[in-house]
């Protein structure tokens, strides 16, 4: 009889064939047999979860870590520590709003050399497509971004400046050269307005479903006339998804993402002057937010990820048309997206789908994002059914601001195996930079 590292047990774990009771064994911190539930196994350490859900680790391919420059906002100890105690394993770094911003291969061994040592999870990088550093994304590549992101309106930091249809195509011949992905913040800024006033529905109005769905249309032109593969982020907006699904039956290589906060919260919910809400694109009506669940089981929307992009509370002044525009729900984002997903006959492999196989799909992260056999054993023992209260000062993210804060939510992460080890974040971190 073989002797493993680690065996965990779940009469419910998730894995790409569906829920199952199984007996999951590590050697050397991948996964290397799938037991029966109560078969006899000898193991360095034999953890029985009984009826607590085992699910894989999440990848979330959308994170603002803000290290270097902005570390005061949140920094990589401290945003993966929020990874692990939500579940998430992987998380994949945007290129702002850090100083410098990853849009040159020195700035991203300034970014490596600041989150060395500090990772309490796995950790990949986005380069950035900014004006002026096309002859940039190439070596980036070759050093090993998963892709490339840019903005079509302003980025809210100067030193990540938007990119013109022109220069969008450009970008897109370049890396269609070397089959490299290009995700894109999609606002028309001509279809953007000052907000007129300092409350949530002048917000709202100021950058309206519309300005997204123009944006996306853009997007999927220039994706077809150059062959790209395109992603399209946090789509906030309904009006995304029939110009989606047409490219997509097109057979045009164009994905698509959203955010647990357009999945689970509504602008009839804003609290007035409660800047912890604002985010942009915005989280939009409650009926908009029905749209987008349709979307998540049609498969035109392939991933949740969290746009985790926080600040410091004297940024989230009470004022939605000048606070920072930005939701931290890193550690919160699985319980979130579970509370919703149960009440509309979601199961947990939809969840798994959206949360973790999607995201590793998207960015091609080998070895991540399901409980099957050669694959790194990250994997979460989840209570689906506890319940808790969301208090934002004890989260890790490092600011104590979320939107989230006093709500009750279902499902709870108990453990969080990286690589067959329990994450403890009291204990010095050990998780890997991934190459792309």
């Amino acid at each position: 009889m073989s002797t493993y590292d680690l065996v965990v047990r779940s009469r419910r774990a998730v894995t790409p064939t569906g829920e199952r009771a199984a007996a999951v064994a590590v050697q050397d911190g991948r996964i290397v047999a799938l037991h029966a539930y109560d078969a006899p196994l000898r193991a360095g350490e034999d953890v029985d979860l009984g009826t607590v859900a085992l699910l894989p680790g999440l990848v979330d391919t959308h994170v603002h870590v803000n290290e270097p420059g902005r570390t005061h906002w949140e920094g990589f100890a401290s945003a993966t520590r929020a990874a692990a105690a939500g579940g998430v394993t992987t998380i994949v770094d945007m290129p702002l709003n850090s100083l410098p911003p990853t849009v040159t291969v020195e700035a991203l061994r300034v970014k490596r050399a600041a989150a060395e040592g500090q990772c309490h999870v796995d950790v990949g990088f986005w380069g950035g497509a900014v004006p002026g550093n096309l002859r940039h994304l190439r070596p980036l590549h070759e050093q090993g971004v998963y892709g490339f992101k840019c903005f079509l309106s302003p980025s809210g930091v100067e030193e990540f400046p938007p990119l013109a249809l022109a220069q969008v195509r450009q970008a897109l011949e370049e890396i269609a050269a070397f089959d490299g992905l290009l995700v894109v913040h999609a606002e028309d800024p001509a279809l953007l307005l000052e907000p007129a006033g300092p409350g949530y529905p002048q917000f709202l109005r100021s950058r309206p479903a519309d300005a997204e769905r123009r944006a996306v249309e853009q997007v999927v032109s220039l994706a077809r006339e150059t062959g790209a593969r395109v992603h399209v982020l946090h789509v906030s907006g309904a009006e995304c998804l029939a110009p989606l699904r047409r490219a997509q039956q097109e057979g045009l290589r164009v994905s698509a993402e959203t955010c647990p906060h357009y999945l689970t919260l509504s602008a009839e919910q804003v609290p007035e002057g409660d800047t912890a809400f604002k985010c942009c694109p915005p989280i939009r009506s409650a009926g908009n937010r029905d749209l987008l669940w349709e979307g998540l089981a049609d498969g035109v929307l392939s991933c949740v990820v969290s746009d985790h992009s926080p600040t410091t509370a004297e940024l989230k002044v009470a004022d939605f048309a000048t606070a920072w525009g930005g939701i931290a729900s890193l550690q919160i984002g699985l319980s979130a997206v579970w509370t919703e997903a149960r009440t509309r006959g979601h199961g947990l492999g939809d969840v798994v789908r959206w949360m973790a196989e999607g995201p590793a799909a998207l960015a091609d992260i080998s070895g991540k994002g399901a409980i099957k056999l050669g694959n790194d054993a990250d994997l979460v023992a989840f209570d689906p059914d506890a319940t808790y209260l969301v208090d934002a000062a004890r989260l890790h993210h490092k600011n104590p601001v979320t939107p989230y804060h006093g709500r009750s939510l279902t499902g709870v992460v108990v453990t969080t195996w990286l690589r067959g080890r329990a994450v403890d974040p009291a204990t010095p971190p050990f998780g890997t930079f991934l190459p792309g």
